[in-house]
């Protein structure tokens, strides 16, 4: 099983520094590919491909000293990045999507390198809870669990003020449970933030409340702000350290009673959702269980006992009552329930998801 691990690093005075010129100096490289690629395109050549601008890099290192002062593989995953963007550009166009062409990136935009070999530019020290990378020496890590499996690459990402080090692992253990032969459904919401079809309630606990407000003026505050200018890069960051403060609270979402689903709090509870699907994944999958996500579009207005569909069967936030049978049911249990019903479906029609 494939695990990532998340620290944060503790990095120097000087090894801050560092990481801010190793950041600046992928992102340099990334839009210089870019470049080249746009380039090849609009001069209607054959076009520039990865192993073209990999074969490149021996000789930039050459010319530029201070691009020989970073891990070359680092610098390789940059470029496999970039060529990424693009695969997936050129997929969404033969699926006759309209996706927009991969973009250069600002400074704010750019904030995580990739070192994908051991030995080659980085080493990870777990004894010394340390990790060396090229160029910037060993850091000081945080490491509050214990990382198993292999350490296949390491990515050093910026957040706000703060560095994190994130350790993607192969081989981790999983530890299944015993098997219970019972299916749940599982519906998202406001009033609750999630609920069974069995008719267990989880509560939404609404933790980021204030953390959401101070948010909100962080991001009113930064749009009176010149781009450019200094004091709206410091109320950038300003704006990512609340994200992060908001990010690590339990729940890491707002309830959002009679007020618009729009907006900010609409924003916090997609973000808290999300990372909830995210946990629940993980956790099955070291368990042994397996997850069906499904589209939860008329689930909350489909009648389970007759089928009638209809947007007046949901009669409240609360209640859910069929106009064609009268069938009455708290309104999230009724959409867990159709969301078990159109799981089960899937997954009788495609057994290896």
């Amino acid at each position: 099983m494939r695990r990532d691990y998340e620290f944060r690093l503790r990095p120097t005075a000087r090894q801050h520094v560092a990481l801010g010129q190793c950041l600046a100096l992928h992102r340099e490289l990334y839009n210089a590919a870019l470049q080249e690629r746009r380039d090849a395109w609009w001069l209607g050549g054959t076009g520039v491909s990865y192993g073209d601008q990999s074969a490149q890099l021996k000789d930039i290192r050459h010319i530029r000293p201070d691009v020989a002062v970073w891990s070359f593989s680092s610098q390789q995953a940059t470029l496999r990045r970039l060529n990424r963007a693009f695969t997936g550009c050129f997929r969404r166009v033969k699926a006759g999507d309209t996706p927009g062409h991969p973009r250069f990136k600002p400074a704010h935009r750019f904030d995580s390198v990739e070192w994908p070999k051991d030995g080659d530019g980085r080493r990870w020290h777990p004894d010394t809870r340390r990790v060396y990378l090229q160029g910037i020496g060993r850091l000081k890590v945080t490491v509050h669990r214990r990382v198993q499996g292999k350490v296949k690459t390491i990515q050093v990402r910026r957040q706000g003020r703060r560095w994190l080090l994130v350790l993607s692992c192969d081989g981790v253990p999983t530890q299944p449970l015993e098997p219970t032969r019972a299916e749940v459904g599982v519906d998202v919401g406001i009033a609750s933030f999630a609920t069974t079809s069995d008719g267990q309630h989880v509560p939404n606990p609404g933790y980021g409340r204030v953390a959401a407000a101070r948010l909100g003026t962080a991001q009113q505050i930064l749009i009176r702000k010149r781009r450019g200018s200094n004091n709206r890069r410091k109320v950038r960051e300003t704006l990512a350290a609340r994200h992060r403060k908001l990010a690590d609270q339990p729940g890491g979402f707002l309830p959002n009673r009679a007020a618009a689903k729009t907006g900010l709090h609409q924003s916090i509870q997609n973000a808290g959702w999300a990372q909830f699907v995210s946990i629940l994944r993980a956790k099955a999958e070291e368990a042994g269980r397996v997850v069906i996500g499904v589209d939860a579009r008329r689930t909350s207005d489909r009648c389970g006992a007759c089928g009638h569909t209809a947007k007046e069967n949901r009669a409240s936030q609360a209640v859910f009552s069929c106009r064609e049978c009268g069938h009455t049911l708290n309104a999230d249990e009724h959409a867990a329930r159709n969301i078990l019903r159109a799981g089960l479906a899937r997954l009788a029609a495609n057994p290896a998801a």
